[in-house]
């Protein structure tokens, strides 16, 4: 019987590729992730790149969702970057502002400029504000929107207010007890011009001093916007004496208007009212404090007022000096109510900023308003506007007011155009530019030396070279003509040097063939 042996079967080892190896592990991953589907087996994409994907996608969606929302609008705006001078004072962009409850958000078409202002810049108030901060007090233009709970206005009424800072914008938002609507007559230029400077002359002539018939005033500052709304109320009042203190630059311009009857230089006052009049004067309206107060308050009769609305002595320089203000309240003597009853006078003061924003005086403020405008519409108050000015120069009107060289109000206007910067003329440049300009031309002029003496080094070594050349020349020359006396030459050949250096020419490769 014959046994078949069988030879014995070995089974086949198969190596994974690491391609199948990798599509395996991504989809055991995926099978893992919930990410592979029943009865699929084609390899999925690894995690990494997954994941890469997905990232991708939400990146592009975040992208087209932010390039749907619209930048911010943005407005130019007087912005106060710090304290001090006045380049501190810059025109940035800022966003737009929306009004809030019981606010109305104003289109501003012309600002008023105060000395307040100047006071702000320096830091020299009272609570002054953080910084940055947009400037300005005082704004007329239209009303471009409405927030909720608000009452008498409506999209498109033209106002007037008096915002705390923030003014000195195209867009400002306002509480609606600090707006008031102008008459459809009057311009926006003169609703910035008038109702700051008559509030305070309206309250201080008719409340505070109670004017009469007969009385006499001695006014510093005549020549300001407030001075000068006190001049066309005060001359509502029959018989009143006027005693103008201004600088004597000034005097020519406001004796034409014929509304002051004496006009005097602020250098020696007081001796010059003496000399008018002995007895001296009913009242006294102090803008300036310091000595300023006591020099008022020696001129007053018995009977008399003195009344101070304002501080500007303490502005003094471009920056605030703490010395001057010291100096300013120190000059200024203390009076006892004793004094005071036996010399029958009486003081007074009046601070608008304070009434209308921390003692609530807005009903009292829009009353007098009301009553600034019926006189305006009546014709026996007119605002003096002595210039206008763009927002981009607003630096330059501040520094006007700050020399005291303004005849009424000086106003800002949005859409004016700044002025031409002028070229700074050669003449007008300090001790120091003029040397530093010497000096950086005599660098210039040895820089200039030294790159001709450079230029003339290189011009001789140039022709040094050169000579060196023709005399390399004439050595290669007669070289060759040695190398051909030696024998290295074929014989009868035309052929260049370098054949004859151990380069066969074509008849030599023919005879060795």
């Amino acid at each position: 019987m014959t046994e078949t042996t069988e030879a014995p079967v070995v089974a086949e080892v198969k190596t994974p590729s690491p391609t199948s190896e990798t599509a395996a592990a991504a989809a055991a991953a995926a099978t893992t992730n919930g990410h592979a589907e029943e009865g699929v087996t084609a390899p999925q994409k690894p995690v990494e790149e997954t994941n890469g994907t997905a990232e991708k996608t939400d990146d592009k969606a975040k992208t087209e969702k932010a390039e749907d929302v619209p930048p911010p609008k943005e407005m130019r705006a007087v912005t106060l970057t710090g304290f001090g001078g006045f380049k501190n004072v810059k025109i940035l962009k800022k966003p737009e502002p929306s009004p809030q409850a019981g606010e109305v958000l104003i289109r501003v078409r012309a600002c008023g400029l105060n000395f307040q202002d100047l006071m702000v810049r320096l830091g020299a108030i009272d609570s002054p504000p953080k910084t940055p901060t947009i400037l300005g007090f005082e704004c007329a233009g239209e009303i471009e929107a409405v927030g909720e709970e608000v009452e008498g206005f409506k999209v498109g009424d033209r106002v007037v207010a008096l915002p705390e800072f923030r003014a000195w914008s195209e867009l400002v938002a306002v509480p609606t007890k600090y707006v008031y609507q102008i008459p459809d007559e009057m311009t926006f230029q003169d609703a910035a011009a008038i109702v700051m400077n008559y509030l305070v002359a309206y309250i201080l002539i008719f409340d505070l001093i109670s004017l009469r018939e007969g009385k006499s005033i001695l006014l510093h500052s005549v020549g300001g916007g407030v001075g000068q709304a006190i001049v066309q109320l005060a001359r509502t009042v029959p018989n009143v004496t006027l005693f103008g203190v201004c600088s004597k630059s000034k005097h020519e311009a406001l004796a034409a208007t014929g509304l002051i009857d004496h006009l005097i230089d602020r250098t020696d006052y007081v001796n010059e009212v003496r000399k008018i009049t002995t007895e001296g004067v009913d009242i006294v309206m102090d803008c300036l404090c310091g000595e300023e107060c006591n020099r008022g308050y020696g001129l007053l009769k018995p009977m008399g007022k003195y009344i101070l609305y304002g501080s500007s002595n303490v502005v003094t320089g471009e920056t605030k000096s703490f010395f001057s203000v010291a100096r300013s309240w120190w000059q200024v003597d203390k009076v006892s109510p004793i004094k005071l009853f036996d010399e029958n006078k009486s003081l007074s003061g009046f601070n608008l900023r304070h009434l209308l924003y921390q003692q609530d005086g807005s009903a009292y403020v829009r009353s007098t308003v009301e009553k600034i405008f019926a006189l305006w519409k009546d014709g026996k108050v007119k605002p003096v506007v002595d210039s206008t000015w763009a927002l981009e120069d607003v630096a330059e009107a501040m520094q006007k007011m700050h020399d005291r060289k303004n005849i009424g109000k000086l106003v800002l206007d949005p859409a004016l155009e700044p002025k031409p910067k002028p070229a700074t003329p050669a003449k007008s440049k300090s001790k120091k530019q003029a040397s530093e300009d010497k000096s950086s031309k005599k660098d210039k002029d040895e820089d200039k030396k030294n790159a001709e003496n450079g230029d003339e080094k290189k011009e001789e070594a140039g022709e040094e070279a050169k000579t060196n050349g023709e005399s390399g020349d004439a050595v290669a020359a007669a070289g060759a003509e040695g190398a051909a006396v030696n024998g290295d030459s074929a014989e009868k050949s035309d052929a260049p040097p370098a054949a004859t250096n151990g380069d066969a020419t074509e008849s030599e490769k023919k005879e060795s063939s």
